[in-house]
């Protein structure tokens, strides 16, 4: 991590990754690259979804998350930074020529050489069926149905763990402590993602916030009794109801549940997510 003198309140706490020890490039490749606009919470005007909005502009980066180039090895070239994504990506050449961004795993090296095959050696940077791993394993990378692309496991640090196998489905254990149930023809790639460092990152002040895309929270006790169920009174007043709320009237924070109850992939679950301080 980098840390800077405290030549202002905000510079006094504030840290960032010191990207030089892993970045090798900062010019991404031009073809795999195009401009898109942002979601900035708002459908017609109307916020759609709170505290987004703004952000600096970025250039989409396009990784490949699919993995169809069975049987044919790839290099790493570049270790690159990603504006949209808290890992790194690196560019892969492949054997016949072509170059794809794909997400690396930690420590990998300039020059390193992958497989995606279903006889591939489970070594880290490696992508094969689920039924071929080893229970124990850490992967990232992990797709939820076979040939569906990578779903789990692709923010920086992240891994899933491989726990059990019974009659063609995968037990994983998720970041979350949940543990799900996969099909064992899905793919995932051996190791865990880049930049672990990220999750130690303090913003500093809420201007690198605003940078984000992020806008401000406002609490609901905060507000007025027009804009929340928890507005309004005299002095600091206290919520009144058992279970938090959100201002659209749903269950947020404190440890609930607010899973859909009828969600198509409860049967897959099997063991829900520990949450609130006992995590």
């Amino acid at each position: 991590m980098k840390r800077y003198r405290p030549t202002s309140k905000s510079r006094r706490q504030m840290t960032t990754i010191s990207f030089g020890d892993f970045i090798t490039t900062n010019d991404p490749v031009k073809s795999l690259t195009h401009g898109y606009k942002r979601q900035m919470g708002r459908s017609h005007g109307e916020i759609t979804t709170r505290h987004k909005g703004g952000g600096h502009k970025r250039l989409f980066r396009e990784v490949d998350f699919l993995y169809d180039k069975i049987n044919i090895p790839y290099t790493i070239k570049t270790v690159e930074y990603d504006p949209n994504r808290s890992g790194f990506i690196g560019l892969a050449q492949y054997a016949d020529g072509e170059k794809r961004y794909v997400l690396v795993p930690r420590g990998i090296k300039v020059g390193e050489t992958f497989l995606t095959s279903e006889t591939a050696e489970p070594k880290t940077g490696n992508r094969l069926p689920l039924k071929n791993i080893n229970i124990g394993t850490f992967v990232y990378n992990v797709e939820i149905k076979p040939n569906g692309g990578a779903k789990l496991a692709r923010s920086a640090g992240n891994y899933i763990e491989v726990i059990a196998k019974d009659g063609g489905m995968i037990d994983l254990k998720m970041p979350s402590t949940e543990v799900r149930k996969v099909p064992e023809t899905a793919w995932a790639s051996i190791g865990d993602v880049s930049n672990n460092e990220n999750r130690l990152v303090n913003l500093g002040k809420a201007g690198r916030s605003r940078w984000l895309g992020i806008r401000p929270t406002v609490r609901g006790t905060a507000m007025n009794p027009v804009d929340h169920k928890y507005g309004g009174g005299e002095g600091r007043q206290g919520r009144g109801t058992r279970r938090a709320i959100s201002i659209y009237g749903k269950p947020t924070g404190k440890g609930q549940k607010s899973r859909t109850p009828k969600k198509y992939s409860n049967k897959f679950i099997v063991s829900r997510r520990r949450v609130g301080k006992q995590r």
